[in-house]
C-alpha cells in the first residue's frame, strides 16, 4: 500500500464521524500523489501525512449567555489550530447552526495551503460556534460574543492566532470580540482582523475575498485567450463574497444575472443590481424578495427547507460560475447542467462548494476549474495586511492594498499553474493549489524538525 493509502485509511479510522474534514484529505491527499511519490521515503521517515492531517490542537468549550427574556442559552465554541509552521494560526471564526468539530476541521485544513499560496506568513486554523446570529438583538450578539471570547482569548494573540470573521461573523461581531479581548488581556493588538477602520481594520477588507476571486478569475481567463468583457456570471450566495465577486465582475464588464440566499434565488436578466443588493443585504439584512419587489426584472424563485438554496442558479446559461455561499453547494448535476449550457469557468469564492464528483466532471469536461483554497484566498490575503498594517502601526490606502491584493492573486494563479505544469498535470488547477501550498509547508516543517 502506498504511504498516502495508508495515511487515508488511518484518517478514516481517525475521524469516521466527520465527512466533511475527511472530503477535504482524501481530496488534497490524492492530488498530492506525483509529490509524495517523488519523496516517499523522506516523508515517510518524518510522518508527514500524518502531522499534517492531524492538528496541533483541538479546543471545544462551552459557551453560555443570556437572551433578552433572561433566559440562559448554551452553545458549543470551537477553536482548531492546525499548522503554525509558516507563521500564527490564522482563520477564521463561523457562526452558524450547521457549526461541529468536523467542519472547523475541514475549514482549518483547507486554511493551511490556502494560507500558504498567499506567500505571507500565515498558519492554518479555523473556529466558530453553533450559535445563529438571525434573528438576534445587538443585546444578544454582544452577550454571546463576550462570552465566547471569555474563553477563546486564552489561546489567541497577535504572534500565535489571529482570527477573522467568516460566515455569520462580520464587523458587529468582531468589534464584540475585540472589546472583550481588550478588556480581558489589558492589551491592544492586533489579534483579530475584519476590524473597524477607527481600531486598527484595513480598507479593502471588506471586499477582499470577492475582488480577489476576479482577480484570479480575470488572469485564468486572460492566460486562455478570453477575457471578462461582455461575459455572463452566475454566482451563487448574497454574503460580502457574492456582493463584492458581483461588483467587481460588472466593473470587468462582466454581466451578473443571479445570486441567492438561503431562501431562494434571484435571476435578473439586466444584470444584478449590486447597491440595490447592498442595501438588501448589509443594511436591512433581509431576504432577496425585497430586491426582487424592488426591481422589474428580477424573478424570485423560492425553495422550500428541504431543498438546496441556491441549486437553481446553475440552470442558467452562463460562460463562468462562481459558487460563493456554502460547501457542497455545487453537485454532479448541477456540473452536467453547467458543462451542458456551454459554461467555461468555474471558480470557488466559497470554502469546497464542488463535491469531489462534480469537480471531476467539470474538470473531465474541458471546463477550468479553480478551487477556494486558491479563487478565494483573498480574503485572508488581506486579512494578513491588515495584521502588517496593525505590526507597522500604520494604515495604508485602499488603492495600495488593493494592488497588493490583485499582485497576490495573479501570482496564486501563475504559481498553482506552474506547480501543476511540473508534475505533469497542465490544466488541472486543484492539484496546482494543493501542491503549490504543500510544498511550502512541507519544507517549513523539515526545517524545524519533530515538532
Amino acid at each position: 500500500m502506498s504511504y498516502v493509502d495508508e495515511v487515508l485509511e488511518l484518517v478514516k479510522k481517525k475521524n469516521a464521524s466527520e465527512p466533511e474534514f475527511l472530503q477535504a484529505v482524501t481530496e488534497v491527499l490524492n492530488s498530492l500523489r506525483p509529490v509524495v511519490e517523488a519523496n516517499e521515503e523522506l516523508y515517510r521517515k518524518n510522518a508527514i501525512l500524518e502531522r499534517i492531517t492531524e492538528p496541533d490542537r483541538q479546543l471545544m468549550f462551552r459557551v453560555p449567555w443570556v437572551d433578552d427574556k433572561g433566559q440562559v442559552q448554551v452553545n458549543r465554541g470551537f477553536r482548531v489550530q492546525f499548522n503554525n509552521a509558516i507563521g500564527p494560526y490564522k482563520g477564521g471564526l463561523r457562526l452558524h447552526p450547521s457549526v461541529n468539530l468536523g467542519i472547523i476541521k475541514f475549514l482549518g485544513f483547507e486554511q493551511i495551503f490556502k494560507n500558504s499560496l498567499t506567500s505571507l506568513p500565515i498558519g492554518g486554523g479555523k473556529g466558530g460556534s453553533d450559535f445563529d446570529p438571525k434573528g438576534k438583538s445587538d443585546r444578544e450578539i454582544m452577550a454571546f460574543c463576550q462570552s465566547f471570547m471569555t474563553e477563546l482569548c486564552k489561546y489567541i494573540g497577535a504572534d500565535v492566532d489571529v482570527p477573522a470573521g467568516d460566515i455569520g461573523t462580520g464587523a458587529r461581531e468582531i468589534g464584540f470580540m475585540f472589546g472583550q479581548y481588550k478588556r480581558i488581556r489589558g492589551m491592544f493588538e492586533g489579534v483579530l482582523t475584519g476590524k473597524g477602520l477607527t481600531y486598527g481594520g484595513s480598507l479593502a477588507r471588506t471586499e477582499a475575498t470577492g475582488y480577489g476571486l476576479l482577480y484570479l478569475t480575470e488572469e485564468l481567463m486572460k492566460c486562455h485567450g478570453e477575457s471578462m468583457q461582455g461575459k455572463t456570471v452566475v454566482i451563487s450566495g448574497a454574503g460580502n463574497v457574492a456582493i463584492y465577486a458581483t461588483q467587481k465582475a460588472q466593473q470587468m464588464g462582466a454581466k451578473v444575472v443571479t445570486c441567492s440566499d438561503s431562501t431562494g434565488w434571484i435571476y435578473d436578466p439586466e444584470g444584478i443590481d449590486v447597491e440595490l443588493l447592498k442595501e438588501v443585504k448589509e443594511v436591512k439584512r433581509a431576504r432577496l424578495t425585497e430586491y426582487a419587489a424592488a426591481r422589474k426584472s428580477a424573478e424570485y424563485h423560492e425553495v422550500s427547507a428541504a431543498e438546496r438554496s441556491g441549486a437553481g442558479v446553475w440552470q442558467i446559461k452562463c460562460d463562468i460560475a462562481l459558487p460563493c455561499a456554502t460547501q457542497n453547494e455545487l453537485l454532479l448535476d448541477d456540473a452536467k447542467q453547467l458543462v451542458a449550457n456551454g459554461c467555461k469557468c468555474v471558480c470557488e469564492g466559497a470554502n469546497m462548494p464542488t463535491t469531489i464528483e462534480a469537480t471531476e466532471y467539470l474538470q473531465n469536461n474541458g471546463v477550468w476549474f479553480v478551487g477556494g483554497k486558491a479563487a478565494n484566498a483573498g480574503g485572508v490575503a488581506t486579512s494578513a495586511l491588515e495584521m502588517s498594517q496593525n505590526s507597522e502601526r500604520l494604515s495604508w490606502s485602499f488603492e495600495e492594498v488593493d494592488a497588493k491584493l490583485k499582485n497576490i492573486m495573479v501570482n496564486i494563479y501563475h504559481n498553482i499553474d506552474d506547480a501543476a505544469k511540473r508534475y505533469g498535470m497542465e490544466g488541472n488547477y486543484v492539484a496546482g493549489a494543493n501542491i503549490a501550498g504543500f510544498e511550502k509547508v512541507v519544507n517549513a516543517m523539515l526545517a524545524q524538525g519533530v515538532c
